[in-house]
């Protein structure tokens, strides 16, 4: 195995280059995050259950000139050449205290790129989302136009994610709010750190709000709880409907949005606008939609469904190295297709239908099907492969693997799961195996993904 990278506790970075940042949810991650693009130097954050193939894809495409990790993590990061600091509590303490020179700092403009976030887009493989300084600034605007109030969080959320990083870092500590990081999900700890830090807010992914429902002893009361701020998947009605039943002092507010928009898109709604089946609330400030015809691109009137299209000052001004993605999905006059199937009604409530794009919602991640059948493929027992999102009540969805063994093999489920296992992180996992003769395609050979959702949901009732 390589060596671990050169260790750096001092490195300079200059305006516009890209800085890596490995760890998981910790105080590191607001104090790094916002230290790099103070000075005008761009953060890519990477999961940290990402294998080390999988964060070298992600190196080679963003070229970083430093990455910031923690210990443990160090070995995922072997074999590239640039310097590492390593965190560690003291290490962030001494950002903190100790400020740059001057001489060292230079004019960022607000159109200078601030981050890179990896997202796979509006079509399937993994792409560099470009949001700039003026997009950060229109986010906070926004939160706190939304939120003008001072309020304690308790946060469960990924900061690698979009959610985290722009919504929670840039958008939550702006309004002048107390976030309390979870290093990771455990329901005790955060029930117990909404108590000992008397937090009034909460912030999660539907599944944690499931898995609160469903608690073999769940609480009786939430203290000083009062509001619920859920992102990254919709979340049901009777699932509002269940959880404001055994706790009427909680609002619940949800929201729409993608990496592309800086984690906007429409305003988090109100507990009353939730209990509109399947709408994502009214528009955030700032912001524009049109729902258009999928084969035209003409605008539709209201209630009639078709592809939402955003536009606003937080829309990401690209893709990293990928002008045709980033033509396909921004337009000349800066329209965001969003790639998912929308209706606006009389009201001005957005309602989302169903996902054009082939991604699968594995609780609030999202994962490609092609990268999976693409792994499926270099089995030699496979001949052919299809993954699709099976409906999950826990996790939203689940990679589901349909497999064309060769003429003679035993291969198994089991064997199966496992040979991808290794070479993905856990929420790319395939949690189900099915085969068939035959993956069924169109005829200018693209799956049929639609038709193998119905087929495994109705046999899956049988």
């Amino acid at each position: 195995m390589p060596s671990p990278p050169p260790l750096s506790t001092t490195h300079s970075v200059r305006k516009g280059q890209v800085v890596l940042l490995l760890s998981p949810n910790s105080l590191h991650v607001p104090v790094i995050a916002l230290a790099v693009i103070s000075l005008g130097a761009v953060i890519t954050t990477t999961n940290p259950l990402n294998t080390p193939l999988e964060i070298a894809k992600q190196v080679a495409h963003a070229q970083p000139v430093l990455a910031f990790t923690t210990p443990s993590l160090l070995p995922k990061l072997a074999g590239h050449a640039f310097p590492v600091v390593l965190l560690e509590d003291q290490t962030v303490q001494d950002m903190i205290l100790n400020k740059p020179g001057r001489s060292l700092l230079e004019t960022v403009r607000q159109d200078d790129p601030a981050t890179l976030l990896y997202s796979s887009g509006t079509t399937g493989t993994s792409k560099g989302v470009i949001s700039t300084h003026r997009n950060l600034i229109a986010l906070v605007q926004i939160q706190l136009a939304r939120f003008p109030d001072r309020n304690t969080v308790v946060c469960t959320v990924p900061m690698f994610h979009v959610y985290g990083l722009a919504g929670i870092v840039f958008g939550l500590l702006a309004t002048g709010s107390t976030v309390v990081i979870l290093p990771q999900f455990e329901m005790r700890a955060m029930l117990r750190a909404v108590v000992d830090y008397e937090a009034n807010c909460l912030a999660l992914v539907p599944p944690i709000l499931v898995a609160l429902m469903g608690a073999e002893e769940p609480p009786r009361s939430l203290g000083t709880l009062r509001k619920v701020f859920s992102g990254g998947a919709p979340l049901s009605k009777e699932v509002i409907e269940g959880f404001l039943e055994r706790f009427p002092e909680v609002e619940i507010l949800q929201g729409y949005g993608l990496t592309e928009s800086t984690a906007m898109g429409a305003s988090m709604n109100t507990t009353e606008e939730g209990l509109r089946h399947g709408t994502a609330g009214l528009l955030a400030p700032n912001t524009e939609a049109r729902i258009v015809d999928l084969v035209t691109g003409a605008p539709l009137p209201i209630n009639c469904t078709g592809e939402l299209w955003i536009r606003g000052p937080y829309i990401m001004i690209g893709y990293l190295k990928n002008p045709e993605a980033t033509q396909l999905t921004l337009d000349s006059e800066g329209w965001l297709k969003t790639g998912d199937l929308c209706y606006i009604d009389e009201d001005g409530y957005l309602f989302v239908v169903d996902r054009i794009k082939e991604l699968i919602k594995y609780n609030g991640y999202q994962v490609a099907p092609a990268e999976l059948e693409a792994l499926l493929l270099t089995h030699p027992e496979i001949v052919d492969a299809a993954v699709i999102p099976l409906p999950d009540k826990t996790a939203g969805q689940i990679p589901m693997a349909y497999v064309v063994r060769k003429e003679g093999s035993r291969l198994s489920e089991a064997l199966v799961m496992e040979y991808v296992r290794g070479m993905v992180a856990p929420y790319k996992r395939i949690r189900r195996v099915a085969f068939l003769p035959a993956i069924p395609k169109n005829p200018s050979g693209k799956i049929l993904r639609k038709d193998l959702v119905l087929f495994a949901t109705s046999t899956s009732k049988l």
